[in-house]
């Protein structure tokens, strides 16, 4: 019977319910950890996108909410070479496997991430695992951790997928802390969120921000995680005003950063930036195929640093609606971003994402000084008025959905009953609406719930509270007795 010798729990009840999964393993997975070995558990949280979403590729600051539903990962060392992974459905009796050997890390210094990405796609189950054994590969690359043994990692997790609120950096957060804890490799907590991201980016392939592995990792139960994402510099964390509180009501379509929607409008913003950089006169060179370096000593390589006047006065009227990909990439020779490929064969939206970027950042930061200062009821309305025009913003780049807008209409005629603004969240295209209500506002949020349930068919799920991000949580060791 494992038990809790090191670390606190938090008076989080999701921690016992963890270890005593561990303790219960179903079926063949009875002996799966050893007991003459320490267990070292992580827990992180996933996130709720208030105000920033997808501008956080552009530069913009962004601020999240660590929400109450965490994803737990436990490590355990052994003293052979495998790799064995077990990951546990909610109910604890259901469970995915997944084996490899320390040797599948290669021997090459430093490790080609690409390479990685090839590993999981050729293994049956590959995908979710690249989520968990992509942190090892990572370690390998970034830091040149050279494992010399095995280990035994468990993963649970309560936050939903699919929901728009971050399973997967929540995934990749609590893995990566329990194997550098377990294997006691040093990193500091910016740069292990900033290892998280490239497994998202180069191992599962998908296109994300950093916001979402930073909230997940640094941010602090009750408070707004507020980075600006230059790349990723992390500010004071803002306390929530006594006056409001955030909600999330999932929209039940499911949403999918690795999705072409998503990609395609990062792929827009980037072209958004050349185009602009190229009117400017700044200098371009050939990077590789597809990819640029612009020399940008004023916005830095950001959208996020244009002012909308200089953009209105100086660039709005040439930057066209869309482009083709090859006439881009005659033209301009490709972007800055390393992160995506541009298809020759389609069609690219580059107004909207572009525009989306340089008037959210604007919007964030009206919003962060709004919740800095004494809030009155102008300031309230005006704080909403914000989020309703970010979710329009992404309604403009097509990257929300009937349910969603739907969602989103509710609140608006709501707004006397207390709920001030909503919007879409993180990479849009179905998942989460975020709610910004008066504090104690649960009567109001259940009334608009039973409304959106008979509307649409089923009962949505809804987040409501906070949890501390995985490094203020720290670890938790386990020892048999």
């Amino acid at each position: 019977m494992f038990k809790i010798v090191e670390g606190n729990s938090h008076g989080l009840t999701d921690v016992d319910k963890f270890v005593g999964l561990l303790n219960r393993l179903p079926g063949d997975l009875r002996h799966f950890l050893d007991d003459d070995g320490d267990v070292i558990v992580a827990r992180a949280p996933g996130r709720l996108d208030v105000m920033g979403g997808i501008a956080d590729y552009s530069g913009s600051l962004v601020l999240e909410m660590p929400i109450a539903e965490a994803t737990f990962a436990a490590v355990q060392k052994t003293a052979n070479s495998k790799i064995e992974i077990v990951s546990l459905n909610r109910d604890g009796k259901r469970y995915s496997t997944f084996s490899m050997d320390v040797g599948d890390l290669g021997s090459d210094a430093p490790l080609d991430l690409s390479s990685a990405k090839r590993f999981f796609a050729s293994r049956d189950s590959g995908k979710w695992a690249s989520y968990i054994a992509g942190a090892l590969f990572v370690l390998r690359s970034e830091l040149g951790i050279r494992f010399e043994q095995g280990a035994k990692i468990v993963v649970a997790s309560r936050v939903p997928i699919g929901k728009g609120v971050s399973s997967s950096a929540a995934l990749e957060v609590a893995v990566m802390q329990a194997v550098c804890t377990a294997f006691e490799i040093a990193v500091e907590p910016r740069k292990l969120a900033l290892m998280c991201q490239q497994v998202e980016n180069y191992i599962v392939g998908a296109a994300c921000g950093v916001m979402d592995q930073i909230t997940s990792h640094c941010g602090e139960i009750g408070k707004l995680t507020s980075l600006l994402c230059q790349p990723a510099e992390i500010g004071e964390a803002i306390e929530i005003p006594s006056e409001i509180e955030f909600w999330g009501i999932d929209s039940g379509v499911r949403h999918a950063v690795a999705g072409s929607d998503y990609s395609s409008v990062r792929v827009g913003a980037f072209m958004g930036y050349r185009m602009i950089a190229d009117l400017a006169g700044l200098t371009a060179a050939p990077f590789r195929d597809g990819l640029v370096r612009i020399d940008d000593n004023g916005w830095h390589g950001y959208l996020a640093n244009i002012p909308p006047d200089e953009y209105e006065q100086n660039f709005r009227s040439q930057i066209p609606a869309e482009i083709d990909g090859a006439e881009f990439l005659k033209r301009y020779g490709g972007t800055t971003d390393t992160v995506t490929t541009i298809d020759p064969s389609k069609f690219y939206a580059v107004k909207a994402p572009a525009e989306h970027a340089i008037y959210e950042s604007s919007r964030v930061q009206k919003f962060a000084k709004l919740l800095t200062e004494p809030l009155d009821d102008d300031d309230l309305s005006a704080a909403g008025e914000l989020m309703f025009q970010s979710h329009d913003s992404y309604k403009a780049c097509g990257l929300t959905e009937t349910r969603t807008d739907r969602i989103v209409e509710l609140v608006s005629e709501s707004r006397q009953q207390g709920l001030f603004g909503a919007r879409i969240t993180g990479g849009g295209s179905g998942g989460t609406v975020v709610v910004m209500a008066s504090r104690g506002s649960r009567s109001t949020i259940i009334s608009l719930v039973e409304r959106i349930t008979g509307e649409m068919g089923a009962k949505p799920y809804v987040f409501h509270g906070s949890s501390p991000g995985c490094h203020s949580f720290g670890n938790l060791r386990l020892r048999a007795s």
